[in-house]
């Protein structure tokens, strides 16, 4: 039969939680006094307590249990607040627990929740025999699990908690709501309680809120230098200013309400203004922070090194243009070790100097091609005597660099010789076929801003867009790579280079092209001798020979183009349209060596199935006989073979229509004056009594 325990009017208490709350919890009269008895859980303290001796109390713990034993009931000793517990009084309990039958005892701490349950499991296997025998954990080795166990419930837990929480606005009533039907969350209130669930998802927002500012305060702080750009960009305003100075001046900027918010409450990050993200203008309260004052630092610094720079800039110029050592076309390696010093090297990047300096020499350059032009002009005695085809023989051309080879001007090209041997030729040509395409001040020729004014004041504005247009697209670009060895291409490029304009653009079929000419005379294998490169994409290669070693030369040459770029996806070398020409020396253009060469380049041609020209006349022309009518021959073949090729018809002839006029006006200007053309021509075209012809363009 049960054991009763009676005593009348006592209260007993249903606690789920810890002791000393039982005024919180359900309080209940026991029925009649009396409770049925199954067995008993004998607890001994095992931590070091205030006033208390623990030898005293086993001893009071061994009569209860003496008294226990007289029922016949199951025991178990409890080892309670084990995780305060002193090894000795441990040592102890369990010695007692062994001299009285092999009582179980389980070492637990309900503090920790360790053990707890296995206690009450373990008197009721003794009660129920029925039951499966419950294994008893020593306390550090339940512990480890349970801290365990607890772990991957707060893994899982927290896991869950940033699924669900997404806003650092989230509140636990509603979360709280939502998480309580996961196992997740149930399992770790089971282990832990409410508390440090709430406690868990309140870090967790908190961490979003903290993200959150930091995300905004790096928004802010990377708008900032624009700001501080945009409203304080002289550093005379702020050079000399303190911090509070600074903030006042940024007030009374037009813009400042552009970039910045001034709020009521400060900090921004506690205020109301972190979750406004519509609103992205920088709290005017974040300057006082270090990483924005370092932002101003950092802006005032930038201010000064500009300020250094340019100072930097100006110098360099201003040595460039007082240095006697800089002449033009002379390489910036010759003229380095004249001009730099240390604080440039400080100040100026290489890329920064560099352009400087490749701006001064097209300045000087561009100067220095005018006063020769002017020299040739003052000299034009020289270049009566030529042949009709203007074309000066090498005595012809050494007379003329004897005579002006005294001259500053002439001298100041040294460095260009080819450009200026070019220019000579080019004014030779102008000298015999005076045309706007070949005139030295192209495109700044009078006849053709003549022919400009003429068709823009006689057409609607709708002709005159189309007109424009026309006239900008008549402009194409031909790149020409001239392969021939011993000079060859050299020569033969200054040829054409003198029938160009000074813009070096060549008259194909009544059209305008751009021509940019690419010589070589060496080993095509190297990147200096190469076909193509970055800039430059061949539209087609004439090919020079004079003799079977030079013809060699050429057939190695276009064999080993075509190997380099075999494979390649820009495989353009092996389809570049090739054409063979025979140039020979004055005189030499007749006789068996002639016919086996042209025989032989003939042979070459075919096997590189390319187009041959026979060769020019003898007795004419300057240096190689390559002719005007030969280099418009490959041209036009060129252009043929261009793909995506558009031609746009030619808009001249304007003039050309004035007929029948009732008054005709000779205008006298010179080429390149700095006197506009329009000044004179327009308040013709602009009187009342000016309009167009029947059949003209414009006429009066």
């Amino acid at each position: 039969a049960a054991t009763k325990l009676a005593s009348a009017e006592k209260l007993m208490y249903f606690c789920t939680d810890q002791l000393g709350l039982e005024q919180d919890f359900e309080q209940k009269q026991m029925p009649d006094g009396k409770l049925l008895v199954d067995g008993f859980l004998l607890c001994v303290d095992v931590s070091r307590g205030m006033n208390r001796n623990f030898d005293e109390q086993l001893k009071f713990v061994s009569n209860l249990y003496n008294q226990l034993a007289k029922t016949k009931k199951p025991v178990v000793v409890v080892l309670t607040k084990c995780d305060e517990g002193v090894e000795r009084y441990i040592r102890d309990a369990h010695a007692f627990a062994l001299g009285k039958k092999n009582l179980q005892v389980v070492e637990t701490s309900a503090r920790s929740n360790v053990n707890v349950d296995l206690a009450f499991g373990t008197l009721v296997q003794l009660v129920d025999k029925s039951r499966g025998k419950a294994k008893i954990i020593p306390y550090f080795e339940a512990l480890k699990q349970q801290s365990q166990q607890i772990a991957a419930a707060k893994d899982k837990y927290e896991w869950l908690v940033s699924r669900i929480v997404k806003s650092h606005n989230e509140t636990w009533a509603n979360v709280g709501r939502k998480m309580q039907p996961a196992p997740e969350y149930q399992d770790y209130v089971y282990l832990e309680g409410t508390q440090k669930a709430k406690k868990l998802f309140l870090q967790h927002v908190h961490r979003l809120k903290q993200e959150h500012i930091e995300r905004r305060r790096k928004t802010y702080l990377a708008l900032l230098p624009q700001a501080l750009d945009a409203l304080i960009p002289d550093l005379d305003e702020i050079d000399h200013l303190g911090r509070g100075k600074v903030e006042k001046l940024l007030e009374s900027k037009p813009d400042f309400l552009k970039w910045f918010v001034v709020l009521e409450e400060t900090p921004w990050d506690a205020t109301s203004h972190v979750d406004n993200v519509e609103n992205e203008r920088i709290p005017f309260d974040l300057l006082e922070t270090p990483p924005a004052e370092q932002l101003y630092e950092a802006h005032l610094e930038k201010l000064r090194n500009e300020r250094k720079r340019a100072e930097m800039r100006r110098a360099f110029r201003e040595n460039l243009e007082t240095s006697p050592f800089v002449t033009p076309g002379k390489p910036w390696e010759e003229a380095r070790s004249f001009i730099m010093n240390e604080d440039f090297y400080l100040w100026l990047e290489e890329p920064v100097y560099m352009d400087i300096y490749g701006k001064h020499q097209k300045q000087i350059i561009d100067k220095a091609k005018e006063e020769f032009q002017e020299l040739l002009l003052e000299y034009s005695e020289l270049f009566y005597e030529l042949e009709l085809d203007a074309k000066p023989s090498k005595e012809k051309m050494g007379v003329i660099q004897d005579v002006l080879g005294e001259e500053q001007r002439f001298k100041a090209l040294q460095k260009l010789q080819a450009e200026r041997d070019a220019l000579i030729l080019k004014h030779i040509h102008f000298v015999y076929h005076p045309t706007k395409e070949t005139c030295p001040s192209c495109p700044g020729c009078v006849d053709t801003r003549i022919e400009q004014l003429l068709a823009s004041r006689f057409i609607r504005p709708s002709e005159r867009n189309q007109k424009n247009l026309l006239l900008d697209s008549n402009v194409d670009r031909i790149n020409l790579v001239i392969l021939g060895k011993d000079g060859l291409a050299r020569e033969l490029a200054n040829e054409i280079r003198a029938l160009c304009t000074n813009d070096d653009k060549y008259v194909v079929e009544g059209k305008m092209y751009e021509l940019s000419l690419r010589p070589i005379e060496g080993n095509v294998r190297l990147p200096v001798n190469a076909f193509q490169t970055p800039t430059f994409q061949p539209h087609g290669c004439l090919c020079l020979y004079n003799s079977k070693e030079s013809l060699s030369y050429v057939v190695e040459s276009i064999e080993k183009s075509r190997e380099s770029t075999l494979g390649r996806r820009d495989n353009h070398s092996a389809h570049l349209p090739l054409t063979l020409i025979l140039v020979n020396k004055r005189g030499d253009a007749s006789g068996e060596t002639l016919q086996s060469l042209i025989q032989q380049g003939q042979q070459i041609a075919s096997k590189l199935q390319c187009v041959f020209l026979d060769p020019a006349s003898a007795g004419i022309g300057y240096g190689r006989n390559v002719n005007e009518k030969q280099i418009s021959q490959v041209l036009k073949g060129l252009l043929d073979s261009k793909r995506n090729l558009n031609l746009v018809s030619s808009t001249s002839g304007s003039l050309k229509e004035l007929a029948d006029v009732e008054l005709r006006i000779v205008v006298c200007l010179m080429c390149g004056d700095p006197f506009d053309a329009d000044d004179v021509v327009l308040p013709i075209l602009q009187a009342q009594g000016c309009r167009p012809s029947p059949c003209a363009a414009g006429a009066v």
